[in-house]
């Protein structure tokens, strides 16, 4: 039986829109019928290229996406889970804002629509969790339905030890909205991908991931070039075929 927990991270410039015409033919290109769950754009309105095929998690990215008319989007969405906020210990977003943000429109949309919700993933470092203990403790009487988490490195014991000391911290499912390799190494990538994706698929406690990224140009210099799902051109990478594919994934 297919376990289905890949979310695929969809850049938004794969659709089309002004100025760019985008690659949206490479979404027919997607294997539904697999491990893929979902699909995520880091935004609030769905690729239109999706046409339904799966589930899409749109994203409070940031306190932007709090107003119209993203925020319009969100609370109209059919869509049953909704993702809170992408590193905010990174993008200048208190604690104490989230929180107040939180109660003021979060809880509602799941009280009122029926939502489940994401908490906000914050990066793996000290002060990620440092920040998610902060707004933690100011929601626990409204938590979030899901532990949103990210995770860059090179060592995937060192992943699998970091999602299992959140596991202990937090009773929630988790989420892990973005996940990748920062090796140079392409081998390296490979290992890492599969180990943590077989991993993952055979954690009940994990909900959903998504490797990071399927676009056709490096977001930054951080993740590592080999760990690129589709390519300049907007064809998949062999990375991307095996992760939509595989299951268990194992090495090339």
């Amino acid at each position: 039986m297919v376990v289905k927990k890949r979310c695929l991270l969809w850049d938004w410039t794969n659709s089309s829109g002004p100025g760019n015409p985008g690659v949206p033919w490479a979404m027919d290109s997607v294997n539904f019928n697999g491990p893929i769950s979902s699909v995520s754009n880091w935004n609030t309105w769905v690729p239109p290229e999706l046409k339904g095929r799966a589930p899409y998690r749109p994203m409070i990215h940031l306190e932007r996406e709090l107003k119209a008319p993203e925020w319009d989007w969100v609370w109209n969405s059919d869509q049953p889970i909704v993702q809170y906020f992408n590193e905010p210990d990174k993008n200048n977003i208190s604690p104490e804002r989230a929180a107040q943000a939180w109660y003021d429109q979060m809880v509602p949309l799941r009280q009122q629509k029926g939502k489940k919700l994401v908490g906000p993933a914050v990066s793996s470092d000290e002060n990620g969790k440092n920040w998610l203990a902060d707004f933690m403790n100011r929601v626990s009487d409204q938590p979030p339905d899901f532990l949103g988490l990210h995770y860059y490195g090179t060592d995937g014991n060192a992943a699998i030890r970091y999602l299992e000391e959140m596991h202990s911290r937090y009773p929630q499912p988790i989420v892990v909205s973005e996940i990748a390799s920062i090796d140079r190494n392409v081998g390296s990538v490979y290992n890492f991908t599969v180990q943590l994706a077989n991993f993952m698929d055979n954690t009940d406690w994990i909900f959903e991931y998504g490797f990071f990224g399927c676009m056709r140009n490096l977001a930054d210099g951080f993740v590592s070039p080999d760990a690129q799902l589709m390519q300049a051109d907007g064809h998949f990478t062999e990375l991307m075929w095996k992760l939509q594919n595989e299951q268990p994934m194992v090495p090339p």
